[in-house]
């Protein structure tokens, strides 16, 4: 598909933004709705967005967007919620932190943080991390995925169970709306179950465009954590279940 200049532009609201309204898209392009519909039906037509009343969002599938596009995706909101993450962290605590941008951004949030023990997969929080000089950082070994810097399977997961961490930071790629936390990867799907498992305390960070996704592989359920970090409020009855299942939720507008 050759795409107009406005529907690229479009893509990269949705990219950045993770949805699109027809409205909105009319006015800051100055054209009628019935364009916009028809510009979204043509990217959804070509597997560029997926349609939802009202407007468009980013294509849920079987596999990721690259990972450089998800770190410019709502990277204002990644920041805010990783600064109220890592300052409910305290000083002298074992984290697990896991593959994803996310959990990247909780990482540059803990570089004042002293007497620090973090184990992690993500070769990108090792490096960040580095610059800590008061972080002792502890590599869980496994077979390196080139895309992301993560390390999965079998020896990741067997490194993970020698630990019992105070708390674990963990992303997620997609958040259904019965609470189920998704992934596309099935070996790193292992690896969470581990870090959840092995830690007293569970963090989830994950912005809205969580909401509006699916994946094809079931980490767990919110009712397993302790708290989840988000820039909007959780979609549909998931407050209430939270409230039932003595989740905490914080909102980091």
């Amino acid at each position: 598909m050759s795409l107009s200049f406005r529907q690229s532009d479009i893509l990269e609201i949705a990219s950045t933004e993770g949805r699109v309204t027809v409205e909105g898209l009319a006015e800051r392009f100055g054209v009628t709705v019935q364009t916009i519909r028809r510009d979204l039906t043509e990217l959804a037509d070509a597997g560029k967005l997926d349609r939802v009343h009202g407007g468009a969002v980013l294509r849920s599938g079987v596999s990721n967007i690259g990972y450089e596009d998800r770190r410019a995706l709502n990277a204002d909101a990644k920041t805010r919620i990783a600064q109220t993450c890592a300052a409910d962290i305290p000083d002298g605590a074992s984290i697990f932190m896991n593959i994803g941008t996310s959990t990247e951004a909780v990482a540059r949030q803990l570089l004042n943080h002293k007497n620090l023990l973090v184990v992690t997969n993500n070769m990108n929080v090792a490096n960040i991390l580095v610059e800590n000089p008061d972080c002792e950082i502890i590599m869980a070994g496994g077979v390196l995925r080139r895309t992301d810097g993560g390390l999965i399977g079998n020896l990741t997961v067997s490194a993970i169970r020698q630990f019992k961490f105070d708390i674990a930071v963990i992303g997620c790629s997609a958040l259904d709306t019965d609470g189920d936390l998704l992934d596309f990867d099935f070996q790193e799907v292992q690896v969470s179950q581990a870090i959840i498992e092995k830690a007293r305390r569970t963090f989830l960070v994950a912005d809205h465009s969580k909401f509006q996704r699916s994946a094809p592989a079931r980490i767990g359920s919110i009712a397993e954590l302790d708290t989840v970090y988000s820039d909007l409020p959780l979609p549909g009855k998931l407050p209430e279940h939270c409230r039932e299942w003595q989740t905490g939720v914080i909102i980091c507008d």
